[in-house]
């Protein structure tokens, strides 16, 4: 794991380059105050400010400074000093005015690569920036949200052969060690009396592949309990309902939920925020054998609904249901769920936004003003109660799929409805936990997207 700390310091006065971010709007000000021979070397690299890829160096002596291009320079964006922390020769930087401010996550996550598995790692990744702020107060909880969303990439992006349930389970216990927490895990006869939904999905697996529920319990306990629940499907091939090659590729990242709310939990705990906190990964493997469970098959759940089952790779949300059961007999004032849930909700909002559902308003709108101050959106989607009847079943309670293509995230959002009591607050991110596509400080490979969003609900509802 990267040592965020060593790339963020708190400025001494010590010496280090100077970095003049500009924009489109402020750099022909900006240019009038440098001195000629500045002038004439932005001038030679053709730069205005409106590439905001832009980057020169300006002499100074034997040294440099760094001016950049940003978006907006009066807001800095997390991700808009990423580039620089990428591709700057090592050593020590500080804005010329200003403060990083958010900025500073980017410049930590852009030194962090997943590199577990490279024989050769390139050298040039190793060498540190570091960036010098005046805003030592800052420097914590920046520092603790890059390594969150580290762990959410790094676990994400661990072969499914390396990362089945019982190395889950070893993780939830290495952060269990580390904020004192303590931690339950059911398995084998007393999972499939008491979860058998969870049971029923892991049944296939190998027996060093076994299901079982991860419970993690963390604060004091007369504070209020908040309940954090992560899909932890450590390899998905749809079941005997089983994926194309294609489907099943980055199957690895099924258990992006269960990285999530591991993430978060940490982050709880590091901020020490007054709640209860109750972890829960329900965590399993979706594999096919004689012992897997079957279309048509009817399960009964924790709660009680019988469930019958309509397609195998419709099997997170089965094992989420038992989980929210759980955590309901605890009387929780907040429940959030995440999960890789349904492609149907990358096909309506791409692979970067989550879907976010929830049976408050209240708690939906602190979501989305939380997620865009920390720049880290989530889309509002409606739990249509309209759309029950598409989950409903002729011979048990309900099906686990509506059999329709039709509005498949929002089905998917209203079957784990089922499961949550009406007095308790719940919002649910159905989110894909990869990057396609690598950006500055956001390689290809696992993400976290609605982590930070949540870290900064939970800190407005529960000031530490």
């Amino acid at each position: 794991m990267t040592d965020f700390s060593s790339l963020l310091a708190a400025d001494r006065g010590q010496k280090a380059r100077s970095i003049h971010v500009v924009d489109k709007d402020s750099f022909a000000e900006w240019a009038k105050s440098r001195p000629n021979t500045d002038r004439t070397l932005l001038q030679a690299h053709r730069f205005d400010g409106k590439n905001t890829s832009a980057t020169v160096l300006l002499p100074r002596g034997e040294d440099f400074d760094v001016v950049a291009a940003v978006a907006d320079s009066a807001e800095l964006s997390p991700w808009c000093l990423a580039r620089l922390a990428e591709s700057l020769p090592e050593g020590e930087y500080r804005l010329a005015a200003g403060e990083a401010g958010k900025a500073a996550l980017g410049w930590l996550l852009a030194q962090h690569r997943f590199r577990d598995y490279k024989t050769t790692p390139d050298d040039a990744e190793r060498r540190p920036r570091v960036l010098v702020t005046g805003e030592a107060a800052r420097i914590g909880e920046t520092v603790a949200l890059a390594g969150a969303t580290a762990l959410v990439r790094d676990l994400v992006n661990t072969p499914a052969g390396d990362l089945g349930p019982a190395e889950l389970e070893e993780a939830v216990r290495r952060e269990a060690k580390t904020c004192h927490a303590e931690v339950k895990v059911t398995k084998g006869d007393e999972l499939a009396q008491g979860y058998p939904l969870i049971q029923a999905v892991g049944a296939a697996a190998v027996k060093e592949r076994a299901p079982r529920l991860i419970e993690l319990h963390w604060g004091k306990a007369g504070h209020p309990r908040v309940a954090i629940i992560g899909k932890g499907v450590c390899f998905d091939s749809g079941g005997l309902d089983l994926k194309s090659a294609a489907g099943m590729r980055l199957m690895k990242k099924d258990m992006g939920g269960a990285a999530h709310a591991l993430a978060l939990a940490r982050l709880v705990a590091a901020e020490k925020l007054p709640v209860r906190l109750h972890l829960l990964i329900p965590a399993v493997e979706n594999a096919v054998s004689s012992a897997a469970f079957r279309p048509g098959d009817i399960i009964r759940s924790r709660q009680g609904l019988q469930v019958e089952i309509d397609n195998t790779d419709a099997e997170g949300r089965l094992i989420l249901a038992d989980a929210l059961a759980r955590a309901a007999e605890d009387e929780p004032e907040l429940v959030i769920d995440f999960a890789t849930l349904t492609g149907a909700a990358r096909v309506a909002l791409g692979p970067e936004l989550p879907a976010l559902f929830s049976n408050d308003d209240a708690l939906l709108a602190d979501l989305e003003a939380a997620g865009k101050q920390v720049a880290d959106p989530v889309w509002r989607m409606p739990l249509w109660d309209g759309y029950d009847d598409m989950l409903k079943s002729d011979v048990a309670d309900l099906s686990n799929a509506s059999g329709s293509t039709h509005a498949g995230a929002v089905t998917a959002a209203l079957f784990l409805r089922r499961f949550v009591p009406k007095s308790v607050q719940w919002a649910h991110f159905d989110t894909y936990a990869w990057r396609d596509r690598g950006k500055p400080g956001r390689p290809k490979g696992g993400e976290a997207l609605g982590l930070r969003a949540a870290f900064a609900m939970l800190k407005a509802r529960f000031p530490a």
